[in-house]
């Protein structure tokens, strides 16, 4: 196996991480923000403990969770397994709103457990690009009628992951992924796989993995409320026949991730269930994308000269909606 072990190797096959990439990261729950949550439906998140990372779902109608600052409050009605959750565990967490393409990621510290909610410091808060949910067509495909209960199978029909891990800090991640079915995971039970696609070259998983390599996954059908979960130790590699494994229009992605693991399960997930998914709507009209990662810069407080010019250059009109649709259209895979 070409196993990769320093960011050094990492950065060689994937491309350094951009500067400006942190200018969208803000250190609270911003009015934009707090609109994304108000429309979201699900959450996928990781939390931080003693035996390595763990995935939560959470869900529910639009809005079920609230934001204010530096304060996320979720109700432990709207989440799969809640006793599982410690004061002071590390939480990541991605939100989805049915239609949309974009993300929203908010990370921070369990800082409270009351009889009726949990409570999350929040420390990072900022927008992902589309391209997972591009890539899996998730809102677009046609519901499965059968979910299979065998593990190859349900990685096979999957399309939409998360990738959980954890930082030197103890700071947890979760990475949204998608691919069309059957080239996002392939397991047999006792050995996982999936392929890193061009995105925004952030790598906070991968550089996770390559110093914490304990991960959690959660894999996502459309139209199911069963996820495959799935805990183990992962190496990232560029080993051809693995990678070969996920070609896409004739594309070969340039990193693989290997997850050997015997803690797995497929499992109702209530919280999926309560946030009816399915038929996915039109997104919401009030949300624009390209708006909120625009202000999510205008907001960083970084004031060196390239986040000065990366600040001025957001505010010609347009330039973020045609950079990104230039990007999704471009660099998919």
């Amino acid at each position: 196996m070409a196993r990769i072990e320093s960011v050094e190797e990492l950065e060689a096959i994937v491309g350094k991480k951009a500067p400006a990439l942190d200018l969208k990261v803000v250190d609270h729950i911003d009015p934009a923000s707090q609109l994304w949550l108000s429309y979201a439906t699900v959450m996928l998140a990781t939390l931080g403990g003693p035996q390595g990372p763990t995935m939560l779902a959470g869900g529910g109608a639009a809005g079920f969770a609230y934001g204010s600052g530096e304060t996320l409050r979720i109700p432990h009605q709207n989440l799969d397994d809640p006793e599982t959750i410690q004061p002071g565990s590390a939480f990541g967490s991605v939100w989805l709103v049915p239609g949309m393409k974009e993300t929203l990621r908010i990370n921070g510290t369990v800082s409270g457990i009351s009889s009726d909610a949990v409570t999350v410091h929040v420390l990072e808060c900022y927008l992902h690009c589309a391209k997972a949910l591009l890539r899996s067509n998730f809102w677009q495909a046609t519901p499965s009628p059968i979910v299979p209960s065998d593990p190859a199978a349900f990685a096979r029909a999957s399309c939409l992951m998360a990738l959980g891990t954890i930082d030197t800090h103890g700071h947890a991640d979760v990475s949204p992924k998608g691919d069309p079915p059957d080239r996002l995971i392939r397991f047999d039970g006792k050995r996982l796989v999936f392929a890193d696609r061009p995105g925004n070259r952030r790598t906070d998983s991968f550089r996770n993995i390559l110093v914490q390599p304990s991960v959690a996954i959660f894999a996502l059908i459309p139209g199911a409320c069963e996820v495959l979960s799935a805990r183990g130790e992962a190496v990232l590699t560029d080993v051809m026949k693995t990678r070969q494994l996920f070609e896409v229009e004739g594309k070969v992605p340039k990193l693989a991730i290997e997850v050997t693991t015997s803690d797995w399960s497929i499992k109702p997930s209530s919280a999926l269930k309560g946030a009816k998914l399915w038929p996915a709507p039109p997104p919401p009209v009030a949300l624009n994308p390209a708006k909120i990662f625009a202000e999510h810069m205008r907001l960083s407080k970084q004031k060196s000269l390239s986040a000065r010019m990366a600040k001025a250059a957001v505010s010609v009109p347009g330039l973020v909606r045609r950079s990104l649709e230039s990007d999704y259209e471009k660099n998919l895979y």
